[in-house]
C-alpha cells in the first residue's frame, strides 16, 4: 500500500549496501597499498645498495 515508501526503503538499503561495499574495498585497497609501500620501500633499499657497489667498483678501475 505504501509503494512510495517501500520503493524509497529499497533504495536507501542499495544505498547502504553500496556504501559497505565500497568500504571494505577500500579497507582491502588499503591494505594492498601499504604492503606495495613495503615492497617499494625494499626495492629501493636494493637499488641505493647496488649503486653504492657500483660506484665503489667503479672507482676501484683505472683510468685510461
Amino acid at each position: 500500500m505504501n509503494t512510495p515508501l517501500d520503493s524509497l526503503e529499497n533504495k536507501i538499503d542499495s544505498v547502504l549496501a553500496l556504501c559497505e561495499r565500497l568500504r571494505e574495498e577500500n579497507r582491502a585497497l588499503r591494505t594492498q597499498l601499504s604492503a606495495l609501500e613495503g615492497v617499494n620501500q625494499t626495492l629501493t633499499n636494493t637499488i641505493d645498495a647496488s649503486r653504492a657497489r657500483l660506484e665503489a667498483l667503479m672507482e676501484r678501475l683505472p683510468e685510461e
